[in-house]
């Protein structure tokens, strides 16, 4: 998203609920009182009331239920069916005589919830009894809760209640109930759950696009690479036959990376490691830039058309094409470098690395021990069709063109996404 589209959507959903800087108050209503946030909407100037949790939730525990669906909570996704997790477990119903039921419009803390705040249930079933689950004394808005449990300022309240309590362990309702949280009344409690309500829809319709793009791409790069869809020349031809090659066949320049720790980033020397790599598009990670911490060869610095395996672990397999864009670059001890030969478009032979076909292969060679892994020579007998020259640019420039598109709506989603964090913060005390 540009930095106007995150302006205009902004400022189209602020105006549209007429939302006002609490500095631009006038000084007669909210804008000298301590229990208001920094963002308020127009006509809302009662100020917030400050109470200590229990006054408003209580701890309730109900029992031998073993009949009802077993609910997972997760940070991600909220309480959810177990089943639904893909995690199939056998429970003796005696042991399920145990767990807690949990309805809809409980908030449960569970064992990470100083991470993650607290999970909202819409569901009912049963949980393990090393969660706490809650219930409202009084009326409120449940979407508003749900939205102020996952607050950076809840969640730091609720660790300094927790302090020593470290993460698998229970957090008590006794740890839980002195914890002081300021809210609004219950039409202005509503107010701001359907205005965050409506930045989510649009968050999850931008989610939606973005996986319809990346399915889109998975499809396209079958249908290419299987040779389903075929390309012709300039001239209306067709191109000549797909041969067989190797990765040793197309490369060469073969090494292993940098034995070397990281330090600070000085400035101009990166240093890529497995992490370094986005999971998703092969693309360098910006987050966490370093450098390496040794005596700099460069036998060791990345060049155009240098290609990267992971050679171990979890991540085995995955793929980074050196982007001059990315700045002078190192790369370290798990990489293995592959350096593609001018008679190969380097772009071409990166996608390869993204196909079923390639992905499957890793999953055969890397699962031979306990420890995730393939050598240079095993990548080196990788084997794939690979059509002429032209044609592998040809291909390239379709998907690249693709890349593109998926990469505006990620940046878009991100921005839609840091806007509603920011919200958080300004909506909330």
């Amino acid at each position: 998203m540009t930095n106007s589209e995150t302006k205009n959507f902004s400022q189209n959903v602020s105006s549209s609920y007429h939302l006002e800087d609490r500095d631009k108050c006038n000084k007669n209503t909210c804008a000298n009182t301590c229990n208001v946030p920094k963002l308020r909407f127009k006509g809302y100037n009662v100020e917030w009331k400050k109470v200590r949790t229990e006054e408003i939730f209580e701890n309730v525990t109900i029992k031998n239920k073993p009949s009802l669906p077993v609910l997972a909570v997760t940070q991600e996704r909220g309480t959810i069916l177990r089943e639904s997790c893909g995690i199939n477990i056998k429970y003796e119903n005696e042991s399920l005589k145990s767990y807690k039921l949990v309805k809809p419009g409980n908030f449960i803390i569970s064992l990470r919830s100083f991470q993650g705040g607290l999970e909202y249930s819409g569901l009912e079933g049963i949980v393990s009894p090393a969660y706490t689950i809650l219930n409202n004394k009084q009326s409120i808005s449940y979407d508003f809760f749900k939205y102020y449990f996952k607050t950076y300022n809840f969640i730091k309240s609720l660790n300094i209640a927790v302090e020593g309590i470290r993460d698998g362990k229970q957090i008590s309702y006794n740890s839980f109930k002195d914890i002081k949280i300021t809210f609004p009344n219950i039409e202005e409690q509503e107010k701001i759950a359907s205005f965050l309500t409506l930045i989510d829809k649009k968050i999850e319709k931008q989610k939606e696009l973005v996986e319809l793009l990346k399915k889109y791409k998975r499809g396209l790069l079958s249908a290419i690479f299987s040779q389903k869809l075929k390309f012709k020349d300039d001239n209306g031809n067709d191109y000549p036959a797909w041969e067989e090659k190797s990765l040793g066949e197309v490369t060469g320049n073969i090494s292993y990376g940098l034995n070397a720790a990281s330090k600070d980033y000085d400035g101009e020397n990166k240093y890529i490691r497995i992490t370094d790599i986005d999971e998703t598009t092969g693309k360098f990670n910006n987050l966490d830039i370093v450098s390496p911490d040794c005596v700099l060869s460069d036998d060791y610095k990345l060049k155009i058309n240098d290609l990267l395996f992971a050679r171990t672990g979890a991540s085995t397999g995955k793929t980074y094409l050196y982007n001059e864009n990315d700045g002078k670059m190192y790369f370290a001890g798990f990489l293995i470098k592959f350096s593609i030969k001018n008679e190969y478009c380097s772009n071409f032979i990166f996608y390869i690395t993204q196909t079923f076909n390639y992905k499957k292969w890793v999953s055969i060679m890397s699962a031979r021990s306990g420890q995730p892994g393939i050598n240079a020579k095993e990548y080196s007998n990788y084997k794939f069709s690979c059509p002429v020259y032209d044609e592998q640019v040809k291909i390239s420039n379709i998907i690249s063109k693709l890349d593109n598109i998926i990469e505006k709506e990620n940046i878009l989603l991100d921005s839609y996404n840091d806007y509603k964090k920011g919200l958080l913060q300004k909506l909330f005390i």
